[in-house]
């Protein structure tokens, strides 16, 4: 039989490509390390609190709404969606131990309004900006996300191809840059600028097209599932089983089979081979190319990755908190006064920083069920360097607990909130180190490669392997990125790959039964598609 897919890893993306390509007609096997699946997006109970230990943000709806459709799914039957208001709170810090106070809301004319109370001119300005976001995003959706770059040429249609002067400047000048000339007040550059920590970069080092980012939050809105962004994960799971696709945890991945150039199965660590005429590798990919292949079968070997940069990392704090936390909404975020210095210390200094902006989730606010009663939850998640020494010893850990009470002091007094470390009641921290031995992240990013202009869109690692024809790959560090909904699209664009669908457009919804073996192309991989999808005889 041809028709039998290995997925590893039971990540966002993972989990994704499984549904897919099953429903394209493959017999799928994903493997899972753990014991649960979710990958980064993984979930914590503990003593009555319910966590998320990965992302949080709920963005980019019609990405969700579009993947569960190829399914014939509805995305609202799927998740509990509850929209926030507050989208989120924003401490600004004032100086020693003061801060002040914004609501980000769900009334845009509000927002303006706000704004421009802050520092006049501002609110026109940033409404405007918020318009060009809004302009930014829908080019992206139509152009360049849904792409695997096989072609570029096909993202170039003609009124693409009348901005391309605007296109260049927007690639090549930095987000830090493009703010400061349009905002003048410190405070609302940050409130532009912070959607680059989920692009795993600073600023200053991001290419402006990704003001597209502010759409999101300032107009479009930000949603919360029921139960956490795990409830995506249980979504996920389900559809990739109701499509038969077998889900295999505690299977930990030793290495990829290669025999004459062609992945021939995935090796665990018990010795059991897993066959398979295509692997799909939902995992890190500097963990796939340099641990688990061969090095005459890496693309990209342990040298070329001088060459390139992970994105962040984290200090991720779960905590329970007793009382009532008002002063905190669903979504709060800290940012320090020296915003620059702040970054450098993450990123070119590999140093922690004090004092820290700081991204705080108490789910409790809009979910009562993830915190016993008389408690709340919360989740403090600090920015750090990738840098996985920080809490591989004892003596680290304990250094850490340090960095963990002064950040809690810091949120303290900046929202004013009484007696805040001695009521908090630390459940799990997640460190570096966590990601880079738990999770294979490359150097213990949290996130995935950093989205700078070498490494974003086109430039980004290809979901195909150069020297395996049939290993591809999905998930954070290949295109289109990072973020839980641009994984949900890297797994249609592994599905785009082996259909030879070069175009920019994503597939049409519902993806029929055994839609793979509509392949159009006329290489190895497309005759193991449309062997895929009949069962193994390539018609």
């Amino acid at each position: 039989m041809s028709d039998r897919v290995v997925v590893i890893g039971g990540g966002v993306a993972g989990l994704a490509t499984s549904a897919l390509l099953a429903r394209g007609g493959a017999r799928v096997t994903l493997l899972e390390r753990h014991d649960t699946v979710g990958g980064r997006a993984g979930r914590l109970e503990v003593d009555g609190f319910t966590f998320d230990t990965g992302p949080s943000w709920y963005l980019m709806e019609e990405a969700f709404a579009h993947y569960f459709a190829l399914l014939g799914r509805d995305v609202d039957a799927e998740l509990d969606l509850i929209d926030l208001d507050p989208r989120y709170r924003v401490y600004f810090e004032d100086g020693p131990g003061a801060a002040s106070r914004l609501d980000v809301t769900a009334d845009p004319a509000a927002n303006w309004a706000a704004f421009e109370a802050l520092s006049a001119g501002d609110g026109a300005a940033i409404r405007l900006y918020a318009e060009a976001a809004g302009d930014r995003y829908r080019l992206a959706l139509e152009r360049f996300l849904y792409t695997t770059f096989e072609r570029p040429d096909r993202s170039l249609d003609a009124a693409t191809v009348r901005r391309l002067p605007e296109l260049a400047g927007l690639l090549t000048r930095s987000l830090g840059s493009s703010i400061s000339s349009q905002v003048r007040d410190p405070r609302l550059r940050q409130l532009l600028g912070f959607h680059a920590v989920f692009l795993g970069s600073a600023p200053d080092r991001l290419p402006s097209l990704f003001s597209l980012m502010s759409h999101l939050d300032l107009v479009e809105g930000v949603r919360y599932p029921r139960g956490g962004l795990y409830a995506v994960v249980d979504a996920l799971r389900s559809a990739a089983e109701a499509e038969g696709v077998e889900i295999r945890t505690g299977a930990r991945v030793a290495r990829i089979e290669v025999e004459r150039g062609r992945a021939t199965g995935v090796a665990l660590e018990t010795g059991e081979v897993v066959p398979a005429d295509a692997v799909v590798s939902g995992a890190d990919m500097h963990h796939t190319e340099t641990a688990l292949l061969d090095p005459e079968h890496q693309s990209r070997p342990e040298r070329s990755w001088r060459r390139k940069r992970p994105g962040v990392s984290a200090l991720m704090v779960l905590a329970g908190v007793e009382g009532n936390l008002p002063e905190l909404a669903h979504h709060t975020l800290a940012f320090t006064r020296d915003w620059d210095a702040n970054f450098r210390a993450i990123m070119d200094d590999l140093t922690v920083p004090h004092p820290a902006s700081i991204y705080l989730s108490r789910t409790s606010a809009t979910d009562p069920s993830t915190a016993p009663a008389g408690h709340e939850n919360l989740a403090m998640l600090v920015p750090f360097p990738a840098d996985p020494a920080l809490g591989a010893t004892a003596a680290s850990r304990t250094a850490l607990d340090q960095h963990i009470g002064r950040y809690l002091d810091q949120v303290g007094r900046w929202a004013g909130i009484d007696r805040l470390r001695e009521r908090t009641s630390v459940k799990k921290v997640l460190t570096p180190h966590h990601f880079a031995t738990q999770l294979g992240a490359w150097r213990g990013g949290a996130l995935g490669l950093e989205h700078s202009l070498a490494q974003s869109a086109m430039f980004r690692p290809s979901n195909v392997s150069a020297k395996v024809p049939n290993l591809l790959f999905a998930g954070s560090s290949t295109a289109p990125g990072i973020g839980v909904p641009i994984c949900l699209i890297s797994a249609e664009l592994v599905a785009k790959r082996l259909l030879g669908d070069t175009g920019a457009a994503p597939l049409p919804a519902p993806l029929p039964d055994g839609f793979l073996g509509r392949s159009r192309r006329s290489d190895a991989l497309g005759s193991l598609a449309r062997s895929l999808a009949s069962g193994g005889e390539a018609p």
